[in-house]
């Protein structure tokens, strides 16, 4: 198990490293994480839903991923409730007082050690990943993820701590004697992420970190801002490249509060053709050439903010002014004439009028769709791939549009007006190189006529990632931790 100091210090990166590092050297890992609280998640192929990070790291051991590896995952709906989806489906709404302290709790904690059991049955060894801090006593008794999970699973903890964040001698010191004496006797070892500079500095370190904790420092992992992976948490989303730039294709996606699957987009920042950034600043929406509505947790609550802050007349207009628009799942809602919720599934909102740049009305549903899809975009051969998660039915109204996708299974998705507007409900439509390519079919003559391969990429950054901590970590030493463990 990967556990943290704290949030953000690196440990689904670190576990998608393991991931890699374990089949390269001819094993069958998998990932674990017992609960996991992000709004980007992913269908997997039976149409269940888990946390993103743990599909990343699926591809990264080279796996299908299943619910088993995130039994768990809450997804926030305000800064008080979250949605909990138990094994992949919808459980219901819950204030976080009532999910803590209810008494399905030891229920609760069964069902995601069962899902441990079962992944342990087919692979090994398997990447566990904790959650936030495993020094936060205050919850030690209700704890679903962290120490209990590892003491089930009699697991090697390996903790990491962030040490750009500074304190780093003071975060390991503490994490480790605010663990009882049984937890500690399971942590073997600890990962110090992030550093810059010289690591020969930082030689004292290691050796003050190992005298006071006893247990080994398996590593001091460098900084790294050369190798991508998909991030677990929307973080920093708004400072990411404001501003449009010469040369490029300016894309711009709509930053919404409740904004989901923000990793849908990481294609287009890899993309040399492509200048990404994120607002919902009408000035830096006109000056895009194309325009993203993104997917959301809250469609009508980010539709209704759109409206108010101006953003949603900025679309339109840039739209009427020769710009691209384009929406996914909550974003294409967005773009219809209404979205509807007679059922009151997100709140008390009967109805919103949408943008009207598509002929659809959305109807909000009880019940939530989520698969795996397989499609062909407009009218091109080439077979893609992608994923639905979302609340609502869209109708097409009367009007001069037409199906986007054609599925493989006999139905369609999606409406196009034109070559400049269209909407989608397939998350992940953008890796694939055919949709990429029609977007940026109006600028070619400004571009080179390179078409870029997502799923390559990404391959490569796996294995540029393994290389990393191969590098920096005592690999020998994990490897005897684990015969110990055994």
């Amino acid at each position: 198990m990967f556990a943290g100091t704290g949030s953000d210090v690196g440990k689904s990166v670190v576990a998608a490293a393991f991931c890699r590092i374990f089949l390269q050297d001819g094993y069958q890992p998998a990932p674990f994480k017992a609960q996991n609280m992000a709004l980007n998640s992913y269908a997997t192929p039976d149409g269940l839903e888990i946390g993103r990070a743990q599909a990343v790291q699926a591809e990264a051991a080279g796996l299908p991923c299943s619910t088993d590896m995130n039994p768990l995952l809450l997804k926030p709906t305000s800064d008080r409730m979250c949605q909990v989806v138990l094994n992949g489906r919808v459980m219901g709404n819950k204030s976080a007082a009532d999910y803590f302290n209810g008494a399905d709790r030891d229920w609760l904690r069964g069902q995601v050690n069962s899902a441990f059991d079962r992944l342990k049955e087919s692979y090994n060894p398997i990447v566990m990943e904790g959650a936030g801090s495993i020094a936060e006593v205050n919850l030690r008794s209700r704890d679903l993820v962290n120490m209990p999970m590892a003491q089930h699973a009699n697991a090697a903890v390996i903790l990491v701590a962030d040490i750009d964040r500074g304190g780093v001698i003071a975060s390991v010191y503490g994490t480790m004697m605010l663990l009882t004496e049984e937890e500690r006797k399971l942590v073997k070892g600890i990962i110090i992420n992030k550093f810059r500079g010289d690591i020969s500095l930082f030689t004292d370190g290691v050796k003050i970190i190992e005298d006071l904790c006893k247990v080994p420092v398996l590593g001091v992992v460098p900084y790294f801002k050369d190798i991508h992976i998909e991030a677990e948490d929307s973080v920093m989303l708004d400072q990411k490249n404001r501003a449009a730039l010469d040369g490029k294709v300016n894309v711009v996606v709509v930053l919404l509060r409740h904004m989901s699957n923000f990793t849908d987009f990481d294609v287009l920042e890899r993309d040399e053709r492509v200048h990404l950034f994120y607002s919902n600043n009408v000035d830096e929406i006109s000056k895009a050439d194309i325009i993203i509505i993104p997917g959301t947790k809250s469609t009508i609550a980010d539709l209704y903010e759109l409206r108010k802050n101006g953003a949603a007349a900025a679309i339109v207009k840039a739209y009427r002014d020769g710009k691209t628009v384009m929406g996914i799942c909550g974003g294409y809602q967005m773009l219809g004439m209404e979205v509807c919720d007679p059922q009151h599934v997100e709140g008390a909102i009967d109805a919103l009028p949408g943008l009207g740049l598509l002929p659809v009305r959305t109807t909000m549903q009880g019940e939530k769709v989520t698969k795996q899809v397989k499609f062909h975009f407009m009218d091109t051969e080439a077979l893609c791939d992608g994923y639905e998660i979302h609340m609502g039915e869209t109708e097409l109204l009367a009007g001069n549009a037409a199906a986007l996708n054609s599925l493989t299974c006999g139905n369609s998705d999606g409406v196009h007006a034109d070559n400049r507007c269209f909407g989608t409900y397939i998350h992940g439509i953008l890796d694939n190189a055919v949709v990429i390519d029609h977007l940026l079919a109006p600028f070619k003559s400004q571009l080179e006529t390179r078409t870029f391969d997502y799923k390559e990429f990404k391959e490569d950054q796996y294995n540029l990632l393994a290389d990393h901590i191969r590098r920096h970590v005592d690999m020998e030493k994990v490897y005897e931790i684990l015969e110990n463990r055994r």
